[in-house]
C-alpha cells in the first residue's frame, strides 16, 4: 500500500460517525448489517447514514449487497488488514537489536484505558 492510499483510507475513518459505522461492520463479521439495522444500532438517520456509507465505499473500506430489498453492508477486512500492515510493517525497525520484544508493536492498552490513566 502507498502511503497517499493509506491516508485517504485514514481521512475516511477520521470521522466519528464513519468510524462508528466501520467498527459495527467489523463487529458484524461477513455476515454485516442492513442498513436500516446499523442506522437502528448507531441511532443516526437514513440520509446521514447513506452519506457516510458512500464515503466508506468509496475508499474500498466496506462492501455492499442487494438482498430482496435489503442493501446488506460488510467491512472489507481485506483492505482493514493492508492498512494495518502498511501501519505496523517497518514497526521497531529503527531499534537496536535486544531494546523491544516480539511485540513491541501489539497495543498494551485499549485507547479508552490510556485516556482514563492521562486523566
Amino acid at each position: 500500500m502507498e502511503t497517499r492510499n493509506a491516508a485517504a483510507l485514514l481521512a475516511s475513518l477520521a470521522q466519528p460517525t464513519r468510524l462508528d459505522i466501520f467498527r459495527a461492520l467489523v463487529v458484524a463479521g461477513p455476515n454485516g448489517l442492513a442498513a436500516g439495522t446499523l442506522a437502528e444500532r448507531l441511532g443516526v438517520g437514513a440520509q446521514v447514514l447513506s452519506f457516510h456509507l458512500k464515503e466508506l465505499r468509496v475508499n474500498a473500506l466496506i462492501d455492499s449487497e442487494q438482498q430482496g430489498r435489503f442493501v446488506i453492508y460488510r467491512a472489507r477486512f481485506d483492505t482493514m488488514n493492508a492498512l494495518l500492515t502498511f501501519m505496523t510493517e517497518n514497526c521497531c525497525a529503527g531499534s537496536k537489536a535486544g531494546e523491544h520484544d516480539a511485540a513491541c508493536c501489539a497495543p498494551s492498552v485499549s485507547v479508552s484505558s490510556a485516556k482514563k490513566k492521562a486523566k
